[in-house]
């Protein structure tokens, strides 16, 4: 793997009245229609915590607090590899989507029905086993 494909993404796992909040990602983009925490990839020389922030107002135009680590991962996709850092994070406000993504909140019953990126899998597991 060369360094240029690796590409480093910081994620908000959104719980609010035991849903999680997903979006969808769009027509013409990587993995297009598959659910997904919303979240983004990281600029060069930007922390994790700030690409958060920076990646939840663009998306949905909420602050955000980041909070804890809940899974760092890496998935090798045929034309890229992600490494996907998941933080705990509390929103301020109601989300609304920015880019023309749709948005739903999930229950956990409903994370093992939808389709996510392989990248996500074990997330999924986790928050699917955690009854908390």
């Amino acid at each position: 793997m060369t360094r240029d494909k690796l590409i480093v993404v910081a994620a908000a796992i959104v719980e609010r009245d035991e849903r999680f909040l997903l979006t969808q990602r769009v027509k013409g983009t990587h993995l297009a229609g598959a659910w997904e925490f919303p979240g983004g990839k990281c600029e060069p020389g930007e922390s994790l915590e700030a690409c958060l922030a920076r990646e939840m107002m663009e998306e949905l135009a909420v602050q955000c607090v980041v909070g804890p680590s809940i899974l760092v991962t890496r998935h090798a996709y045929p034309e890229r590899t992600v490494e996907l850092h998941f933080f705990a994070v509390t929103i301020s406000g109601d989300p609304v989507p920015q880019l023309g993504q749709a948005m739903r909140w999930a229950t956990r019953a409903d994370l093992g029905t939808l389709p996510f990126p392989e990248a996500d899998r074990e997330l999924i597991q986790l928050l699917i086993a955690r009854p908390d």
